[in-house]
């Protein structure tokens, strides 16, 4: 039986510097009316040489000094607010320079893909090409993000085409969308994977007795911006969900982009509930009915449900890169992987220049129009989902 009671995620943490800004703007504003409203006329005036005396300051009302007298002491007040936060100036992140998409078709139809390319130009793999970790202490990683945080299409690395590009699944003909269960809406964080890693089918994890899901590591960004699909993200790991989906194991490792304001704070997953308290409960809730619209049961979670922490989770990912370092190497059967890659001597799938042509041009198309169904709300309960289309 799901909760009755669920709990909210804030999608857009309160700026407190854009506010107080915003304050004592008005704040100068309103002193520069008092002060033309108190002026006399001929103050105003324009001084010319004929004039001969300047007029006495004016006399303020006992009213408007008070006014006064308040605005400033509020102007101080907010001037000695904390401004260790720095200021938010664009809704989403920006690209690192060494990748960046090569997007083909438009999307939400069958015909997109985007590809990943290096900043020469040439065409990459999110799956293989791409390094697992940004710097050698091994503390920050590379994210592939496949789906922004609000949105509904399912995106993800495509693992049999050739230098596997972000495309949208396809289910039974149709593109898939995950639905919006109440109170959210699409995912609730930038989604995406580990670039070379792969959670081994062949192999059953001793804790959650399930075998591998054969994908890329799976990856929950949480941070406040909102990303983009072909971004690469540096982040750092702060815990692991292990997922039951379909008798596979499919772990969600919990992290935060590196430059995210609340990064400093956030180093293991206690942090989390303790700096964004509801999330992981939110998250947990997400992963557990989302298949309940498309008439499924709900998923199930090893360890009753609980976030591991970041020493479990960075033992998981260095497992899975071990098993990539298998696949790619040709030392375990791909089982229907494309291995082609760029960057990868000891592996007996890299490609050379005359290759790379195999990947279109970009193009720069908008987004094709979606049904509106998609946008629908799903209200979970014991015996199921009920959209708005079935309340009277």
């Amino acid at each position: 039986m799901l909760r009755s009671s669920v709990a909210r995620f804030k999608p857009a943490p309160f700026s407190r510097n854009k506010s107080l800004t915003c304050i004592q703007q008005r704040l100068s504003s309103f002193h520069r009316q008092s002060s033309l409203q108190q002026t006399p006329r001929a103050a105003l005036a324009p001084s010319t040489q004929t004039q001969k005396s300047t007029p006495s300051p004016p006399l303020r009302s006992s009213s408007a000094i008070i006014a006064s007298q308040r605005s400033e002491a509020i102007s101080r007040h907010l001037s000695t607010a904390p401004s260790s936060s720095p200021k938010r100036t664009m809704s989403y992140s920006k690209q690192p320079s060494e990748f960046q998409p090569r997007k083909v078709g438009a999307l939400h139809t069958g015909d997109f893909r985007c590809y990943i390319e290096d900043k020469t130009g040439t065409p990459v793999s999110p799956f293989h090409d791409i390094p697992l970790y940004a710097n050698e202490q091994q503390t920050v990683l590379n994210m592939v993000v496949e789906i922004p945080r609000w949105s509904n299409a399912k995106l993800e690395i495509s693992k049999d085409e050739f230098l596997n590009p972000i495309k949208q699944d396809v289910k039974k003909g149709k593109l898939r969308f995950v639905r919006n269960c109440f109170p959210h809406k699409g995912y609730l964080w930038n989604y995406g994977a580990f670039p070379r890693t792969w959670e081994d089918p062949n192999v059953v994890h001793p804790e959650t007795k399930a075998k591998g899901d054969n994908d890329p590591l799976d990856v929950c960004e949480i941070g406040e911006l909102v990303g983009f699909t072909g971004q690469i993200k540096q982040v750092k790991v702060l815990g692991v969900m292990a997922l039951l989906d379909e008798e596979e194991t499919d772990w969600k490792i919990i992290v935060i982009d590196i430059h995210d304001p609340l990064a400093p704070k956030l180093n293991d997953i206690e942090d989390v509930e303790r700096h964004l308290p509801g999330l992981l409960r939110a998250t947990n809730e997400w992963f557990r009915i989302y298949k309940i619209p498309d008439g499924k049961p709900e998923n199930q979670f090893a360890f009753s449900g609980e976030c591991k922490n970041k020493k479990y989770a960075e033992e998981i990912i260095r497992e899975c890169s071990d098993a990539w370092d298998r696949l790619v190497t040709g030392k375990q059967q791909p089982g229907g992987i494309n291995l082609a890659n760029v960057t990868n001597q000891a592996s007996p799938d890299r490609v050379d220049a005359s290759q790379l042509s195999r990947v279109p041009p970009g193009q720069d198309l908008p987004p094709a129009p979606i049904d509106g169904s998609v946008d629908k709300w799903f209200f979970i309960s014991g015996a199921g989902a009920v959209s708005t289309d079935y309340i009277k």
